[in-house]
């Protein structure tokens, strides 16, 4: 009996955890401008520079001075940087695709969240567009006369063998800290929780079976929110952050969490992986001088007399339009532009989430594939 209980168990962790690693041919990628490497910069106009300046040396459609945390796992995986679905230039889906768009949210973009200022490219259109470059990609490989019309499209039968990633909810609460009380905005959570959900069904619907879930980060941390909206002394955290938003992030975090696990016991031969990028970006900010960062409140792109006026917007000044400075040291900022991570510390988070120590279950991303 225990032998067999022991044998149960080994052929689970290896269903879990294969021996060798794994190799996905492509990835596909949700989410907002922690992730969006071209599309919002494709579809309302592209990026100023100094965005960046530090890897590409010009804008490339990402909100950093460089690289983004799905470019490193794409580089970890052997696969190239992903290109942006709406980007109709030059673009190669043979390996994935990106749908994520900046400022986008889970829910569906109402009139309010829409004059609040958040994109139109939530969660559930990105599903449509990836469900449409789906059914095209099968349709043309079904009808093609020959393989120079599908050479930049994906493989039919990989899509069940490919990595998809999630990241995506922080618009969500960045609109509740903006319009709601906090006791709506967590009213809130279970809905926002249930959008998530049902975007994993949909992809699971789709022939997803390997979803690496990034859970939100710690949004009471970003330099933006502590500069413009200083915590008093009570809602302010031991390293100056503001308690109160990170609480709903926790809280956001920790439905998102059990609904995972939820939907491992629904979704058969599928692999969810829940990683806690809050617990990770919150150690780097607490500890920047450890890691070789400035203070975590300092950001390196800004205008003029830093007047408060974001770095991706331009300004006139005497009939002259100027674009955001970039700061001397961008290696040494946590923060690119106040809202969004540095290719820096993109590159410190990325390398710490790639061997699974903050994922749940804690597989490395090279062997979370099913077998």
């Amino acid at each position: 009996m225990a032998a067999a209980i022991v044998v149960v168990l080994l052929a689970s962790l290896l269903y879990i955890y294969p021996s060798k690693a794994c190799h996905f041919p492509a990835i596909y990628n949700f989410g907002d401008s922690n992730s969006d490497t071209g599309t919002v910069s494709a579809v309302f106009g592209r990026l100023p520079p100094p965005y960046g300046e530090t890897f590409f040396g010009k804008p490339s459609g990402r909100y950093s001075d460089g690289r983004l945390i799905i470019d490193f796992i794409a580089e970890h995986l052997g696969l190239p940087s992903l290109n942006a679905y709406l980007d109709s230039i030059g673009s190669n889906f043979s390996h994935g695709s990106n749908f994520a768009a900046s400022g986008s949210t889970l829910q569906a973009v109402n009139a309010k969240l829409y004059e609040a200022g958040f994109n139109p490219f939530s969660l559930n259109l990105q599903l449509l567009q990836f469900e449409q470059l789906k059914d095209r990609t099968e349709e043309l490989h079904s009808e093609a006369k020959n393989s120079q019309i599908t050479s930049n499209l994906p493989k039919p039968e990989e899509f069940s063998k490919s990595l998809y990633t999630l990241d995506s909810g922080q618009n969500d609460l960045h609109y509740g800290f903006m319009k709601l009380t906090m006791e709506q905005l967590n009213t809130s959570i279970p809905y926002i929780v249930y959008q998530f959900s049902l975007s994993i069904k949909k992809l699971y619907e789709k022939g997803a079976r390997i979803i690496w879930i990034h859970n939100t980060g710690p949004i009471g941390c970003l330099p933006y929110f502590v500069i413009t909206f200083p915590p008093k002394a009570e809602d302010t955290d031991q390293i100056g952050c503001i308690k109160s938003y990170n609480e709903v992030a926790q809280e956001f975090n920790k439905q998102l969490k059990e609904e995972v696990s939820k939907l491992r016991t629904q979704l058969s031969g599928a692999a969810l992986y829940y990683v806690d990028i809050y617990s990770l970006k919150y150690s780097l900010i607490n500890e920047a001088e450890k890691y070789g960062f400035l203070s975590p409140f300092k950001y390196c792109c800004k205008h003029y007399g830093d007047n408060g006026l974001q770095c991706w917007k331009t300004e006139m000044r005497n009939g002259t339009e100027y674009f955001g400075t970039s700061c001397s040291d961008p290696l040494k900022h946590i923060s690119w532009d106040g809202i969004h991570y540095s290719e820096a510390a993109n590159k410190w988070i990325a390398n710490h989430i790639l061997d699974g120590s903050y994922s749940d279950p804690p597989v490395p991303l090279s062997k979370a594939c099913t077998s």
